[in-house]
């Protein structure tokens, strides 16, 4: 028996996972949805979609993480977990996704707009909003008879005509753009020069956050609060729960903090062996999967002690964050069983995109701590990491142990880039299991239409809109088939030139030479690359030269995909040829 063949065979028994039956897979892989006339059951379900900002793959207890996350794992391991979902590499384009079911490119989200080019800015597809070629979930679901209403990061459109009190949540609270001092430190240009001041809107309306309060507590908070409101609401809910939580800078309560004290002395390689260990034990990973090497990073025992420590403590920091966005969770679920709507819930829960690699505080490093960083009132010492003052990621290091095995972190179009950590659960969900398919963020929208028994229409307060792309994961959630694509339909993406193409086990990826955004040294080889992610989901081991000429294939399908999508790629802010 060959190695894929007995790991497949011990997950097939580990997970209970059963044969679906040859018109059921078919119906899978048509991407088959419940029509309007005919919902599923007499009782539609209520929806809970929680994000995570900039999570990594193994961070979740239950994906191998040694992080507390007790309520995180229990809807995991209660429902269906996925080791196949994919994202964007970065946030904003994610969610337009996973709010239309429509490729970014289309939704208006082709690039993240704090880094648009001005070339790009008239660009049908680069708005930097979700646009009007599309219609939210949370606008069909609305008109489709569901109470809306979301609390947490919102990043796609700052206007009060682009904020999601105009796209279809009737009840929301939101940071408009895409980080924030989770304190509230950062309001009315404080930290000048670091990053614009952040909006928030409630329901609409230009409000000030409560400066002191953690961005993960308060979140949650408010959605409790919508939730508690439409208490007596006959009709179902959607809520939508995207959290700031993980994303830079690191900062977290002083007390949970100090629940990791010395957890990480070990340092980044320690973590990674470790986590890929247990992923193993999990039967996540094949027991002979070894993880890709990292890249642009310095070996642990190369550094001093006080940078051990600097980096140690951001590390804690960084678990934290994760530890109290999980407390949260657990707060908004107990509120579900104590209003009785638990039960008649389906709760999905998906990273943004891969772990944040860059070197955040770089930039206050080299201007020197004891000046610039004073004028702008942050203070990096040891002791100040992780209060309001504080301004720091966790790097590359901790990053790429924290997506092992795959290649990679957030920013790039390999897996470590766009490999998230994703489970579903609640009524109607076959649990205890682990599915394996190639699943992508443009699937959640169509699966909540279909156990909606929503339609989506052609057209949308008079204007046509793009159809659904992704499929219904329906038959999946229900163990009735473990994928949604046939091995013949291609997947594309894009961003920052980056590009890849899924292609059933296939994988080609091109990364230019070029840093761009998101740099990481040696990542770019200017060359396409080839991957067979069945044997290789670490994407080690580059079958360009052997396989010419499955990559040609794969290569021309992304090109057939930018020309559709309206993909630009560089200095002729043109699409693909």
């Amino acid at each position: 028996m060959t190695r894929k063949a007995a790991f497949l065979a011990a997950a097939l028994v580990s997970t209970l996972l059963t044969q679906p039956a040859a018109a059921q897979a078919a119906a899978a892989l048509a991407g088959t949805a419940s029509s309007a006339e005919e919902p599923r059951s007499a009782v539609r379900p209520n929806f809970l979609v929680i994000v995570a900002d900039d999570l990594g793959w193994s961070d979740l207890g239950a994906f191998g993480g040694e992080i507390a996350t007790p309520n995180l794992d229990a809807l995991a391991n209660r429902g269906v977990r996925f080791t196949g979902f994919h994202t964007a590499p970065t946030c904003s384009p994610t969610r337009s996704m996973l709010l239309s079911g429509v490729d970014n490119h289309e939704a208006g989200i082709g690039t993240m707009v704090e880094s648009r080019p001005e070339s790009l800015a008239a660009r049908p597809g680069y708005e930097g909003y979700l646009n009007d070629r599309v219609a939210s979930i949370a606008e069909l679901l609305q008109q489709g008879g569901y109470r809306t209403v979301m609390s947490g990061k919102w990043h796609l459109g700052l206007t009060e005509d682009r904020g999601p009190a105009a796209r279809g949540f009737e009840r929301s609270y939101a940071l408009l753009q895409g980080l924030g001092n989770h304190f509230g430190a950062d309001q009315d240009g404080a930290w000048k020069g670091v990053n614009a001041s952040p909006t928030y809107r409630d329901n609409g309306e230009i409000v000030r956050y409560p400066v002191g309060r953690y961005s993960a507590d308060y979140f949650a908070e408010r959605l409790i609060g919508f939730l508690q409101e439409g208490a007596r609401d006959d009709r179902p809910f959607f809520a939508y729960l995207p959290f700031t939580t993980p994303h830079w800078p690191m900062q977290a309560p002083a007390e949970t903090i100090a629940k990791y004290k010395g957890r990480y002395d070990g340092g980044y390689e320690v973590l990674r062996t470790k986590r890929l260990e247990q992923q193993k034990r999990l039967g996540l990973v094949a027991p002979d999967q070894q993880p890709h090497a990292l890249e642009g990073v310095k070996p642990w025992d190369s550094l001093t002690p006080e940078q051990k420590a600097i980096e140690a403590r951001k590390m804690e920091i960084y678990a934290a964050m994760v530890d109290r966005m999980d407390q949260n969770v657990g707060r908004v679920i107990a509120e579900l069983k104590r209003l009785g709507r638990y039960d008649d819930t389906v709760i999905v829960f998906l990273a943004d995109n891969g772990p944040e690699g860059s070197e955040i505080d770089a930039p206050f490093q080299a201007r020197g701590i004891a000046d610039a960083n004073r004028k702008l009132g942050i203070d990096n010492s040891l002791a100040n990491l992780g209060s309001a003052t504080s301004y720091v990621g966790y790097g590359a290091g901790w990053a790429q142990a924290n997506s092992s095995p795959s290649w990679l972190v957030k920013g790039y179009p390999t897996e470590g880039g766009t490999r998230v950590t994703a489970f579903a659960s609640g009524k109607g969900v076959v649990g205890g299991r682990i599915a394996r398919g190639n699943l992508n963020v443009t699937d959640v929208a169509p699966t909540l239409l279909d156990l909606a028994g929503v339609t989506q229409p052609k057209s949308f307060k008079g204007r046509t809109i793009l159809p659904i792309e992704g499929k219904s994961l329906v038959p999946v959630l229900e163990d009735k088939a473990t994928e949604v694509r046939g091995p013949s339909e291609p997947v594309g993406t894009e961003l920052f030139y980056r590009r890849a193409l899924r292609k059933g086990d296939w994988k080609a990826v091109y990364l230019p030479q070029s840093a761009g955004t998101y740099p990481r040294a040696g990542a770019g080889s200017g060359k396409w690359q080839l991957f067979n992610l069945a044997a290789d989901p670490a994407e080690a081991n580059d079958l360009a030269t052997s396989q010419p000429e499955k990559l040609a294939d794969l290569i021309a399908d992304w090109d057939r995909y930018a020309q559709e999508k309206g993909v630009a790629l560089p200095d002729t802010g043109s699409a693909a040829p």
